[in-house]
């Protein structure tokens, strides 16, 4: 049976080898330290699908106070389609909304149209804006 549960650190390698497997890893974002983080700040709004000991999914929720931001939404590709991401966005939206978020904000990149439609099937719509960035740390 898989779950949708809290990340705990010795699960580690298995995320970052999921990511790796999803093609989420960039070389500017270390996925040990994005961990790490995460585990600094609301640790419990990251989740993983598990089945077992075996890491088949895995989702970052964040929430400042103002909006949602949802990261390293990752499926084992040989589990995909199988209703896991909607699993955990359903989770991690369930846990959003208790803390009173209002709306949740995601970046995916423009190339990706599988995902865009994984996405707009749960309800997300493209927002008239621009997506800006600045390092603070280099990792």
């Amino acid at each position: 049976m898989i779950e949708i549960r809290p990340f705990q650190p010795n699960q580690t390698e298995a995320v970052v080898a999921l990511w790796d497997a999803c093609d989420l890893i960039r070389p500017w974002n270390d996925p040990r330290r994005d961990v790490e983080r995460k585990l600094r700040v609301d640790p419990e709004l990251f989740l993983v699908a598990a089945e077992e000991e075996l890491v088949l999914g895995s989702v970052m929720a964040g929430y400042e106070g103002h909006r949602g931001w949802i990261n390293y939404l990752a499926v084992d590709p040989s589990r995909r389609r199988q209703g896991l991401g909607t699993r955990l966005m359903d989770e991690a939206e369930r846990l959003l909304a208790e803390r009173g978020c209002p709306k949740i904000n995601l970046q995916i990149r423009s190339e990706n149209a599988d995902v865009i439609a994984f996405y707009g099937a749960l309800g997300y719509r493209p927002d008239d804006v621009v997506s800006l960035g600045k390092r603070l740390i280099d990792d």
